[in-house]
């Protein structure tokens, strides 16, 4: 694979971002370049799902082009759960999940009679930001985390958690309700209960990268690489006194928001279409390499190994 070596980690996230907005209205975009007709394989495969693992497939989509360019790959970003709704209707051959499928989806695929596989591509740590201009908040726990993000009718302010913070109102930057993100933090954080009704939403996680840069009373969160792209103006805050980097989200010690990201292969797909066998195989041959090179964390060699072994077994 030729391996990007991004300037700024910034040049991928923001061409994700241009193609993968909010909502099933988001745009997408296509491998199909010029190139010389080398390849052995025509055809094309379209996916769609989570804004989180967008860096990653937009990188293998583009280097795919070179490999292969008489094969076509589209890849929306709808969230997570707009991609499995595309998926459940045969739309798309792939779906991004920044989360595990959801039994429901699954008994939907089920009656479907779409079979599916689950393909594990890097790790993320789902990350909380606040402004460079905020000079207060280094650290929060848990229980902090609940205390601002649940609605309880009150107007949140940064002195509630810490009475030597301002006395100003916080304001809340959030993943929609599409996003898989969003459900992570809902288990793990809110446990199910309500968001905090001023919150921001948007399945753009341009939108709340500049909107917590621009407000010193701002705070958000979303995929450790979108952080890493934007860490001049933006500051991680600590969990539980364990700072995201790739080591404490390779290792697990950022908890509870480290989390592994996925995409889900329809099977028949696999079986049928040699240019979604060809693509797949190529993404879990380079997700570790993209994966690190936009600002996620690689899985061991051997979930790879793992993952490629499973698609050969669906096209035998």
């Amino acid at each position: 694979m030729r391996i990007w070596k991004y300037a700024l980690a910034s040049t991928i996230l923001g061409t994700a971002l241009v193609l993968g907005a909010c909502g099933n209205g988001a745009e997408e975009t296509s491998s199909q370049t010029a190139g010389e007709e080398t390849a052995q394989i025509e055809g094309s495969v379209s996916g769609d799902g989570s804004s989180t693992v967008a860096p990653i497939m937009e990188g293998i989509v583009e280097e795919y082009a070179g490999a292969q360019p008489n094969v076509q790959v589209t890849v929306g970003v709808s969230g997570t759960g707009g991609g499995f709704e595309k998926f459940i209707q045969g739309e798309t051959a792939f779906s991004n999940a920044s989360r595990p499928i959801k039994e429901e989806e699954a008994a939907k695929l089920k009656e479907a009679g779409i079979d599916y596989t689950e393909l594990q591509l890097a790790f993320d740590g789902l990350t909380v930001v606040v402004s460079k201009e905020n000079d207060w908040v280094e650290d929060l726990t848990v229980e902090d985390l609940k205390k601002l993000w649940v609605e309880d009718g009150t107007t949140k302010k940064w002195s509630d958690i810490n009475p030597e913070w301002p006395d100003e109102e916080v304001i809340f930057y959030s993943p929609g309700t599409d996003s898989g993100t969003f459900d992570y933090f809902n288990e793990v954080i809110l446990e199910d209960e309500d968001l905090v009704s001023s919150a921001t939403l948007s399945e753009d996680d341009n939108v709340l990268v500049q909107g917590i840069q621009a407000d010193p009373n701002a705070i958000g969160f979303f995929g450790y690489a979108y952080y890493v792209a934007n860490q001049d103006t933006l500051k991680a805050v600590k969990i539980g006194g364990v700072e995201p980097t790739n080591e404490t989200i390779e290792s697990g010690d950022y908890a509870p928001l480290s989390r592994p990201l996925y995409t889900y292969v329809s099977n028949k797909a696999v079986a049928e279409d040699p240019a979604v066998y060809d693509f797949m195989k190529y993404t879990m041959e380079n997700a570790g390499e993209m994966a690190e090179a936009v600002g996620y964390v690689a899985l061991p060699e051997a979930d790879y190994e793992k993952g490629l072994a499973d698609l050969e077994a669906l096209k035998k």
